[in-house]
């Protein structure tokens, strides 16, 4: 080892210290190589999460619809007489936190339509 290291410490010239231009412009290459082959998967796994979250918030709120339904002799949540909304305010009771998302019920009482951030819903879930 102390013989590889008198080797590089020979092959600067005497008063040279640290690293030329070329050297730093190719760390700097390799790094950006990096920072462009992860950034995009750190966002996959963001949107991911934000799913997972939306998701979970639309199994809370079923399931306070039905303690809602089940205290309330099975009628569906209303906002000004009119079945469709659900609101935090309606839920909130069943629910831990607030709402982010939007969600209407059918005369079934289930969910027919939700909103959460820029996700789609198709009917049971966000995508």
């Amino acid at each position: 080892m102390h013989k590889f290291l008198h080797k590089i410490s020979k092959s600067f010239r005497a008063g040279e210290k640290g690293f030329t231009l070329i050297e730093l412009l190719i760390v700097i290459v390799i790094l950006g190589v990096l920072a462009a082959a992860i950034v995009p998967n750190l966002s996959k796994f963001v949107n991911s999460g934000n799913i997972a979250k939306a998701n979970a918030e639309l199994s809370a709120v079923r399931t306070a619809i039905s303690a809602y339904q089940s205290e309330n002799a099975a009628l569906l949540p209303t906002v000004g007489g009119t079945a469709g909304a659900v609101t935090n305010s309606l839920i909130q009771p069943y629910v831990q936190g607030t709402l982010a998302g939007t969600y209407t019920l059918n005369a079934a009482g289930n969910i027919s339509a939700a909103t959460y951030l820029t996700f789609t819903f198709d009917g049971t879930k966000f995508k």
